[in-house]
Order: structure tokens, then C-alpha cells, then sequence
């Protein structure tokens, strides 16, 4: 088990990234091993797919060497509105 939840990587997603709105779920059944991540950033602006990847990666390094699955969409504002 990795110790890590859906609360305490939506706070860090927050804090590293900016984000507006940050949605974390742990589809691995509650042991904390597989988080499925959506988040919307001003910092995503101007950026493709895979640099806003990157920015990610690197802001949770540690916590996703921690665990065996994770999963990202990453939207500006602006595409996170237009989607809903």
C-alpha cells in the first residue's frame, strides 16, 4: 500500500499546479495503488498534451513512484467549460 489518497493528492495537485478544480479517484478498490486525475489549470495554457503531462509528473514525482497506476486528463479552464 502506498499510503497515498484521493485527499492528499487533490491537495498537492492544488497547491503544485495552481489548479482550479482538481477531481482524484482511486479506482483501485481503496488501497491507494490506481487514482484516475482530472485537472483544470491556468498554468495548462499554451501548453500540449504531453507538456502539461510533464508538468505533472514532475510536481509528483515521490507520489507517483509510489504507486502502481496513474491516470491524467488535463484541461485549461477554458476547455474545462467548453466540455461541460
Amino acid at each position: 500500500m502506498s499510503g497515498l489518497t484521493s485527499q492528499y493528492l487533490d491537495t498537492a495537485i492544488r497547491e503544485r499546479i495552481g489548479a482550479t478544480h482538481v477531481e482524484v479517484v482511486d479506482v483501485s478498490g481503496g488501497c491507494g495503488q490506481a487514482f484516475e486525475v482530472v485537472i483544470v489549470s491556468p498554468q495548462f495554457q499554451g501548453k500540449n498534451r504531453l507538456m502539461r503531462h510533464r508538468m505533472v509528473n514532475n510536481a509528483l514525482k515521490e507520489e507517483i513512484a509510489q504507486i502502481h497506476a496513474f491516470t491524467q486528463k488535463n484541461f485549461t479552464e477554458a476547455e474545462w467549460q467548453a466540455k461541460q
